[in-house]
Order: structure tokens, then C-alpha cells, then sequence
């Protein structure tokens, strides 16, 4: 068991489940209206340790899943939403030791869920059109990783262009438009190379299905969208949430022919 180091986030549960993320400090503290609490008392300790505020407060320390950090973070562009973040990497075939090619960055958190999957004999290079995004992306994968990993590479530009260099085995789009990078992928990326395009209106799937198909080079095209609810269990009081988490995006797949 390792125990908690500064500099390294730290998610926060209270009795209610209610969630706080914050990054460990030496002299900080973490204030809230039930209290404080010294990050100096949290360095130190164990994951799962419980801690109580000034005010009695109880609070449980855990390293936050992937799902909590995203959620939590600090973002600029939308993020892809943890219950879609799945679905990306299993439809998407996205594996261990994969070379993989992600635009747009964004605010990073996929880039976070592809280098997690590719691990550290993979290779993931996200290209972002926009700085000011790009620099959101850096500053999340450091955050998430402590620093900037190896098997992760952001660049500024185009996409097509990355992808004349690279030709990867994977190739996920975040953008508006991916059909632009429809030509330039069918290229160059090699024979059984899956394409993947997050997208979140019905005439973007619409026209990305359709190009797809009309492209000549594309096939096992599908279209998709994951719906998540949770449920609350009480006793025998058991009974979906008054709420759920409904339409965020589309996913649409689809692989190449041989050239």
C-alpha cells in the first residue's frame, strides 16, 4: 500500500457522497462549510483512510478512478463523458501496445482513457487545432500522470497531416467534420485499422455514416449511443435515479479494407 505523496490528487467523500478533488500540498488545507483540513494530515496516510474536519466532518481519502477525475477537473473544450469513454475503447479496439492518433484534444481526459489502455508500449499522439486547448490537454494528462508519460505526444495542426506520417492502427475523432479525414485515413492507415468519430447531433452521424460508406474503403460501419442510469439501493427500497445521464454523443466506427 502506498501511501499518499504530495502532488498527487486526492479525491475527498463525505457522508453524504458528495465528492471533492484536490491536489495534495504541503501547509495547504481544504475548507469547506463542514470545516477544514490540513493536507498535511492527509501526506502521508493511507488510500481509504477517514479523516475528520475541524468540524468533526468525516472525510474518506481515496486516489480518484478516471471517472471521478474527469468529472471533476478543470476543463476548456467538452469533454468525452466517462460513460462513453468505454464504449470508445471497446468498439474502438483500442489495446495494449496500439499506435494511436486522437483529434481534437480538447480538454484531454480521452487522451487520458487511450494512454491508460494503450499502456506504456503504446503510443498515443492527440492533435488539437486550438493552443489555448492544447495547453488545457497538457496541463490534464500531467496532472493525471504527475508528469507528461512517455507513451503520450500532443502536437498543433491537422490531423491529416499527422496521419500521413504515422498511419496508426487506431484513429479517433472528437471534431465537427471527420469526414475531412476520411481520404487522408483511407490512405494510410493499414488494412483491419479501426475509425472512430465521437459526435454529438443526428445529421453529423448522418453524413459520417454516409461518407463512410460512399468512400469505397470502409466497412463494418456501425452507429451507436450508450444511455447510463444509476439506481438508488436502500433495503428493500430499490429504484432507478430521478435522474440519468441521457444523450451526450453518437459513436461511429467503422475499419479498412486492405489498400
Amino acid at each position: 500500500m502506498v501511501a499518499f505523496r504530495a502532488g498527487e490528487p486526492c479525491l475527498l467523500i463525505d457522508e453524504r457522497d458528495r465528492r471533492f478533488l484536490l491536489d495534495l500540498g504541503a501547509g495547504r488545507d481544504f475548507s469547506t462549510h463542514q470545516g477544514s483540513l490540513s493536507h498535511d494530515r492527509l501526506i502521508g496516510s493511507d488510500e481509504g483512510s477517514t479523516h475528520e474536519t475541524s468540524s468533526g466532518t468525516r472525510l474518506v481519502a481515496l486516489r480518484p478512478r478516471l471517472e471521478d477525475f474527469v468529472l471533476k477537473m478543470k476543463r476548456g473544450a467538452q469533454v468525452v463523458y466517462p460513460k462513453d469513454m468505454g464504449p470508445i475503447l471497446i468498439h474502438g479496439d483500442i489495446r495494449s501496445g496500439m499506435t494511436v492518433v486522437e483529434a481534437g484534444s480538447g480538454s484531454g481526459a480521452l487522451t487520458l482513457a487511450l494512454a491508460e489502455a494503450v499502456g506504456p508500449t503504446g503510443n498515443v499522439v492527440s492533435v488539437e487545432r486550438r493552443e489555448d486547448h492544447q495547453k488545457t490537454a497538457r496541463k490534464t494528462v500531467e496532472r493525471w500522470f504527475g508528469e507528461m508519460p512517455a507513451q503520450v505526444e500532443l502536437r498543433l495542426g491537422e490531423v491529416e497531416d499527422v496521419l500521413g506520417e504515422i498511419a496508426p492502427e487506431r484513429l479517433v475523432l472528437d471534431l465537427p467534420e471527420p469526414w475531412h479525414a476520411f481520404e487522408v485515413a483511407a490512405g494510410t492507415m493499414p488494412g483491419g485499422a479501426v475509425l472512430t468519430a465521437y459526435l454529438p447531433t443526428v445529421p453529423q452521424m448522418e453524413t459520417t455514416v454516409g461518407l463512410m460508406r460512399s468512400n469505397g474503403r470502409f466497412v463494418d460501419i456501425g452507429a451507436r449511443e450508450a444511455l447510463a442510469r444509476e439506481w438508488n439501493v436502500d433495503g428493500r427500497s430499490v429504484r432507478p435515479s430521478h435522474q440519468m445521464v441521457g444523450h451526450t454523443g453518437f459513436l461511429v466506427h467503422g475499419r479498412l479494407l486492405a489498400p
